[in-house]
């Protein structure tokens, strides 16, 4: 267990201090209609197993990444296959948010619903989720910053 932890500390320090591969903006083929609102980015990388998604709500930016451990190398002992990671930024002034609590519940197939509680790793909430149909799976994460409630809501299409 302890090696579980620190192989996920160790992957997220890389992720906080690696250049970041996302476009600036995300291009969409003639014709397609975005259904993001104008709070909302959308970045579906061309890796398959990482998912980028932003958003904001009373001045909080949230940015959720979702990547399955099999391409983290990592294992869960409770049998998940995601990692569900989110930071938190203060979007007037672009500095980071690392005291917040808060848990993320993924909505599947047939209503099956899964709820867990984001662990802070330094300022990047994060939770594994079991993702084994390739189907669109709603995302829910309720965080609490400074006594303030934010709610985030998103599909995670997972394919």
């Amino acid at each position: 267990m302890k090696k579980l932890y620190a192989m996920i500390i160790i992957f997220l320090t890389f992720i906080c201090f690696a250049p970041s591969v996302t476009a600036a903006d995300t291009s969409h083929q003639a014709g397609e209609k975005s259904h993001a609102q104008p709070s909302e980015k959308m970045d579906h990388t061309d890796m398959a197993d990482k998912f980028e998604h932003q958003m904001v709500d009373k001045q909080v930016r949230a940015e959720f990444q979702i990547m399955s451990l099999a391409s983290m190398n990592m294992k869960d002992p409770d049998g998940a296959t995601h990692h569900v990671m989110v930071k938190l930024y203060d979007n007037s002034g672009n500095q980071p948010i690392k005291e917040a609590v808060g848990k993320v519940k993924v909505i599947g197939p047939e209503k099956s619903e899964q709820l867990n509680t984001l662990k802070n790793y330094n300022g990047i909430l994060a939770a594994n989720f079991t993702f084994n149909k390739k189907v669109k799976y709603g995302v829910i994460c309720l965080l609490n910053i400074n006594g303030k409630k934010h709610l985030f809501k998103f599909w995670y299409p997972h394919e």
